[in-house]
C-alpha cells in the first residue's frame, strides 16, 4: 500500500512539514552562522575566520542575550570577546625585537649642553654628571686616582689633583667634550705641555704632561677629537695621561663625569 503525503491543512493551507520549518527558521542562529555573518559584515571573509582559528583565538558570541533584545548584540560581544582573547605562537617560533641603542658624539654633547644651558656645572647633580663626558683615550686604565696620594716624585704626601691614565708615549689625547680651547702651552707648575677646554658654563677640562699638541687657543673642537699627543713633560716619571676636571675653579674627580671606565 503507498503512502500519500500529506495534504495542506484545510484552514492554514500548510503542510505539516512547512510548519516544522518556519519553527526553525524562528530559531536564533548558531554562534558560527553568527559569526560569519559578522564577519561577512565586516569583509573579513572566510580567510579572516581561517586565520583566526589557526591563530587559537577563541570567540564566543552572547546568542542569548541578542536573542532576547537587550544587552549588547552579538556584534558587539564578539568584538569585546576578541579585544581580550589571547593569541599564542608556537614555542619554536622566534620573535625578535631590535633595541640597539643610539648613541653618538653629537647626542651626548647635546645632553651636556643642555645641562650646562639651564644650570651651571656645579649645580648637575652626581647622577647627571656621571658618564656625561667622553673618555679622553681609546682605552682607560687608571695609575693613579684622584685625591690624597704619596707622590711618586719625592714620596711626600699630596693631593693628586687629577687622574692619571696609562698611556704609551704619542698615544692620541682626544676631547672630553665639545668647547674651545683656553690654554695650549707650558704649565710652570709641573703639569709640562698642558691643553684646557673650556665646556661652557663653569666646566673645563685639562690634559697634561703631552709630548705635542695641535689646538691653539680660541680654536673650537668636538667630543673625541684629538688634540695632543701623551708624554712625560713636566713633573712625570713616565709617559702618561694625567685628566683634570674643572667645576667653576675648583678641580673634582673625573670618576664623577668621565664615562668608559673600567672598574675601580
Amino acid at each position: 500500500m503507498s503512502r500519500v503525503a500529506p495534504g495542506p491543512h484545510p484552514l492554514t493551507g500548510l503542510r505539516p512539514r512547512d510548519a516544522a520549518r518556519a519553527d526553525r527558521r524562528s530559531l536564533k542562529p548558531s554562534a558560527v552562522r553568527e559569526l560569519r555573518r559578522i564577519a561577512a559584515s565586516a569583509g573579513t571573509g572566510q580567510k579572516a575566520g581561517v586565520a583566526l582559528a589557526a591563530a587559537g583565538v577563541v570567540l564566543t558570541v552572547a546568542a542569548q542575550t541578542a536573542a532576547a533584545g537587550s544587552g549588547p548584540s552579538a556584534a558587539d560581544a564578539a568584538r569585546e570577546t576578541v579585544s581580550d582573547a589571547a593569541v599564542s605562537a608556537p614555542a619554536e617560533a622566534s620573535v625578535a625585537f631590535s633595541r640597539a641603542p643610539v648613541s653618538t658624539r653629537e647626542s651626548a654633547d647635546g645632553r651636556l649642553k643642555s645641562m650646562l644651558t639651564t644650570a651651571s656645572a656645579r649645580a648637575i647633580s652626581p647622577a647627571q654628571a656621571k658618564g656625561s663626558l667622553g673618555a679622553p683615550l681609546n682605552s682607560l686604565a687608571e695609575s693613579s686616582p684622584f685625591g690624597q696620594r704619596v707622590s711618586p716624585i719625592d714620596g711626600s704626601g699630596d693631593f693628586h689633583r687629577g687622574e692619571d691614565f696609562v698611556a704609551a708615549c704619542g698615544a692620541g689625547v682626544r676631547a672630553a667634550s665639545a668647547g674651545k680651547v683656553t690654554f695650549a702651552g707650558w704649565h710652570p707648575y709641573g703639569g709640562g705641555n698642558r691643553v684646557v677646554i673650556d665646556h661652557g658654563n663653569g666646566l673645563e677640562t685639562t690634559y697634561n704632561h703631552l709630548s705635542s699638541f695641535s689646538v691653539s687657543v680660541g680654536q673650537s673642537v668636538g667630543r673625541g677629537d684629538v688634540i695632543a699627543l701623551s708624554g712625560t713633560t713636566g713633573a712625570s716619571t713616565g709617559c702618561h695621561l694625567h685628566f683634570e676636571v674643572m667645576v667653576e675653579g675648583p678641580v673634582v674627580d673625573p670618576a664623577g663625569w668621565v664615562c668608559d671606565r673600567p672598574p675601580r
